[in-house]
């Protein structure tokens, strides 16, 4: 297996399989693991309800008991338009193949809309847990706006069986404030109901561009994901890490020199694992997308991504279009790759 992954990684491959962190040690992190729900959340006030949820979510799939998730993200429907995302691939058209792509592919949970998961609920929901996301940012607006509004309830998602709710803050935006309450809110509710929350904490803001985009920036992702688990997110969804320094180049809110010159480097799997620190020192799991489809080399870019989370102490790798922008089979092959890499003992945490 890890002949793959290191074939796949190319000339990237010493330089990520055999880093040693020296930012933030790995012993001060809460790391993946089998016993992770007995471990990490059964003293928190989750009820017991949210933690068989999040069992199920542990528990499924290809990567069930390691700790780790894989999950099929598909509700680019709305947030990239249903033509951009799938004009490639039509059959994705239909919600059915979506589902039946995160079985085929061996994940621990399908994630998309209220109108994809509940159209095949009665047949799908027992047989892999369902996230269903409550909030999208529609392109139908003209000119195109950018806030991030409801489209479902939690009661809908519980009717359907879901085992979980997920949800989008726009950090940085006007309308943050706004969205916060609305997803602090909503998740209370999930978790009063017995599902678990994951929040998408991305960043949105022109001024965020500067000489280059620290849309995502290791300290500026860092505090939008120490936001989410503040409103009580159980996961934790973040684009990679590409720079650092944000706070410096906006010249906006607060920071530390120590920030930048001790509890990060330029290294990927450093700048992660700042990412992690922020997460509770990962009481919270980590899954980083895994970004468009650039064609040829999607394969290559997602085991790279899972290496990197991986080792930086991230629970997993949440990707969609890389996987259903090309035919079933080779998306399911496309996510086992990302598979192997967390179930390969050769991959450690750095």
């Amino acid at each position: 297996m890890i002949e793959n992954i290191q074939e796949l990684l190319g000339s990237k491959a010493d330089e990520l399989l055999n880093h040693t962190c020296t930012t933030i040690p790995k012993d001060a992190l809460h790391l993946p693991g089998g016993d992770f729900i007995d471990r990490v959340w059964k003293d928190s006030d989750r009820n017991p309800r949210v933690l068989v949820n999040m069992q199920r979510i542990y528990g499924h799939g290809r990567l069930a008991g390691s700790g780790y998730m894989s999950i099929l993200p598909v509700d680019q429907g709305i947030e990239h338009t249903a033509g951009a995302s799938f004009a490639p691939n039509p059959i994705y058209f239909d919600p059915e193949n979506i589902v039946k792509l995160a079985i085929e592919g061996g994940c621990n949970a399908v994630a998309s809309t209220l109108g994809v998961l509940g159209s095949v609920a009665r047949r799908y929901a027992h047989q892999i847990p369902f996230v269903v996301k409550i909030n999208h940012n529609e392109l139908m607006t003209y000119p195109n706006k950018y806030d991030q509004i409801l489209f479902g309830s939690i009661d809908q998602a519980f009717d359907m069986g879901a085992a979980a709710v997920g949800a989008t803050i726009y950090f940085g935006s006007e309308e943050s404030n706004r969205q916060i309450v609305e997803i602090s809110e909503a998740f209370e509710y999930a978790h009063e109901l017995g599902m678990a929350t994951i929040l998408w904490c991305y960043l949105r803001n022109p001024d965020f561009k500067q000489d280059k985009d620290y849309h995502t920036a290791a300290d500026l992702t860092g505090q939008a994901n120490h936001l989410g688990v503040t409103i009580e997110a159980d996961i934790i969804k973040q684009k990679l890490p590409t720079n650092n320094g944000g706070f410096k180049a906006v010249n906006f809110a607060k920071t530390h020199k120590l920030v930048y010159e001790q509890l990060s480097s330029d290294h990927p799997i450093d700048l992660t694992r700042y990412q992690v620190a922020n997460c509770y020192m990962g009481r919270a799991g980590l899954i980083n997308s895994g970004g468009a489809s650039s064609g040829a080399g999607d394969l290559a870019e997602a085991v790279e991504t899972a290496v990197i989370n991986k080792r930086a102490g991230g629970q997993g790798l949440i990707s969609g279009r890389k996987a259903f922008q090309r035919p079933m089979n080779e998306g399911a092959a496309l996510l086992n790759a990302i598979q192997d890499v967390y179930l390969c003992e050769d991959v450690t945490i750095a």
